[in-house]
């Protein structure tokens, strides 16, 4: 690990329980934690009584080899150079004669967030929209988001209500059915070393997408060596089926088969599959969509497998 002097980033800091690895006196006590970022240049800095000696520095309760280019002619300071994770952990500055522990820090690094990439679906029209949110990379400190919304750009700012703290999703349950005008999600990334914001506009019947049917189920007929019987339910977060009818596409294969088959869409929770092949195992999976074909298909089932009737 190498201590260099060079143009340096000033890390914010605030109290906090630490560890009692960095030092012999006054570990029972708080100290500062810092933040910085990967591959900045940091300062940490000793809390010296006024015409003391050059301080001690300790990193997890081992001794740092000090230079005038490490303090940089600064009694009360240690410099690091293009920090990395190695150098995450407890420093304390102590007393050169007494050990005596004059300031702990906790070291913490890592890097500001980045731009949000956000998605909203509809999947409980016309009640809910979901909406969730990713980071391009970890940032590797605490980050939390800021989530509010505006239905239209001069209308009044609302909560996109998080499930609970540090959530990467948030929904929006006060939805107008058939408005033009495009709602706004504004989810701001949060965390020590700063903060990035990014909007997303959408109209609410163009993003409805249904999660997938639910309780598929694949069954012989009883006498029909070449039929399936298809039942299933409509998903169980699809409030209104009666009010906003899906359909349906179904996907199945022959096992061992290459390609699948798709077929549909059709408005019935139920379908016969006709002209398969007989004592061979067939795998199935349905699809669910708006019936006015607002939105997109949602994902397929889980897949389900059924093999028809065989003379006993």
């Amino acid at each position: 690990m190498k201590w260099m002097v060079i143009v340096a980033l000033v890390l914010p800091a605030w109290s906090a329980p630490c560890s009692s690895t960095a030092g012999s006196e006054g570990e029972e006590g708080l100290c500062h934690v810092h933040h910085g970022a990967l591959g900045t240049d940091l300062i940490l800095h000793c809390d010296r009584p006024v015409g003391a000696a050059r301080a001690e520095w300790r990193v997890n309760g081992t001794k740092v080899a000090m230079s005038e280019d490490a303090a940089g002619g600064d009694k009360d300071q240690l410099l690091l150079r293009n920090a990395s994770l190695a150098q995450e952990g407890e420093y304390s500055c102590h007393h050169p004669g007494t050990g005596k522990t004059l300031s702990r820090i906790r070291l913490r690094v890592g890097s500001p967030p980045e731009k949000p990439a956000i998605e909203c679906w509809a999947v409980s029209y016309p009640e809910t929209v979901n909406c969730t949110w990713k980071l391009k990379s970890e940032p590797r400190l605490e980050t939390y988001f800021i989530t509010t919304y505006r239905h239209g750009l001069g209308a009044k700012e609302n909560k996109c209500v998080q499930p609970g703290a540090g959530a990467s999703s948030c929904s929006i349950s006060d939805i107008q059915m058939f408005s033009i005008t495009p709602y706004v999600l504004n989810v701001t990334a949060v965390n020590p070393l700063g903060a990035t914001m990014n909007l997303f506009p959408f109209i609410v019947e163009q993003i409805i997408r249904p999660d997938p049917p639910e309780d598929l189920r694949v069954s012989p007929i009883p006498g029909e060596s070449k039929k399936l019987l298809l039942e299933w339910q409509p998903p169980s977060s699809w409030p209104f089926p009666q009010y906003f009818p899906l359909k349906y596409l179904i996907r199945y294969a022959r096992a061992g088969a290459n390609n699948n088959r798709t077929i549909g869409p059709y408005e019935q929770t139920s379908f016969i599959l006709t002209g398969i092949r007989p004592r061979t195992i067939h795998h199935v999976q349905v699809a669910a969509r708006d019936f006015t074909d607002y939105g997109d298909y949602s994902t397929w089932s889980p897949l389900v497998s059924g093999t028809p009737w065989t003379q006993p």
